[in-house]
């Protein structure tokens, strides 16, 4: 939730459909990791040249990656990354004990945890602490190796200095699935950076997913025309569904 359209209705149970789209993200992330790692694009780009040109490509497993946003699109990333032996780190709002991840490192240390990795995943919802948490610093960190993926919000990323990162070399590319504005404007430079995959904010639409959605409301509706406890409880102090 990035804001509430009725202030005035702020005191409304506001619910989500919060897993539907977890595991559908996190295939497009790990496609949009692998397609890099791999060099797809370059084998697009050669195959419409009718050339034939061996290469050799990297590993995914041994990688190291940040997974920014604990909640459950954050999870269930992070979790289809470690079957495929790349060592994760979690980044939530703030430092934590964790279970399943051992440390879920603090938002605020993202400069040090971009320097420690290879890839960045940015799955946080949008809130005041996560706007413009990825800028020239973060990037910079993140290095000339470093890829980044953004299925989140737009505005967690300083465009400007991204688009600045990627023509330098600063990093060496990004899949994108969200933007500061959407639809991405055709003047964006995005567009034609050969190192970007732009994708109209569709990672985790799959064919059928308003019927699942459906389900969740309907399930919900039927707690509450029961009295039973809701799921998926948005807080509009944090404008999400807390662990």
């Amino acid at each position: 939730m990035n804001r509430l359209l009725c202030p005035e209705l702020a005191a409304v149970t506001l619910t989500n459909s919060r897993g539907v789209f977890d595991v559908p993200i996190a295939e497009w992330v790990i496609a949009a990791v692998l397609s890099h790692v791999k060099g797809l694009a370059d084998s697009w780009s050669l195959q419409r040249e009718r050339r034939w040109q061996y290469r050799t490509t990297g590993r995914l497993a041994g990688r190291r990656a940040a997974v920014v946003g604990s909640g459950s699109i954050g999870r269930a990333v992070a979790e289809r990354l470690m079957r495929l032996d790349v060592d994760v780190t979690l980044v939530g709002r703030t430092a934590s004990a964790d279970p399943r991840f051992g440390t879920v490192r603090a938002s605020t240390e993202l400069v040090s945890v971009a320097a420690e990795v290879d890839l960045l995943v940015l799955a946080a919802p949008l809130t005041p602490a996560t706007t413009a948490l990825v800028g020239s610093a973060v990037l910079d960190a993140l290095g000339p190796s470093g890829f980044l993926v953004n299925v989140g919000r737009g505005p967690t990323v300083v465009e400007a200095d991204l688009v600045d990162a990627l023509r330098s070399g600063a990093i060496a590319g990004a899949a994108l699935d969200v933007f500061e504005v959407e639809p991405l404007p055709a003047g964006s430079p995005l567009w034609s950076i050969p190192n970007v995959l732009v994708s109209p904010h569709m990672s985790g639409d799959y064919v059928g997913f308003e019927v699942d959605m459906m389900r969740v409301f309907t399930d919900n509706l039927a707690r509450w025309l029961r009295g039973e406890p809701l799921h998926n409880i948005v807080d509009p102090a944090v404008g999400y569904v807390p662990q």
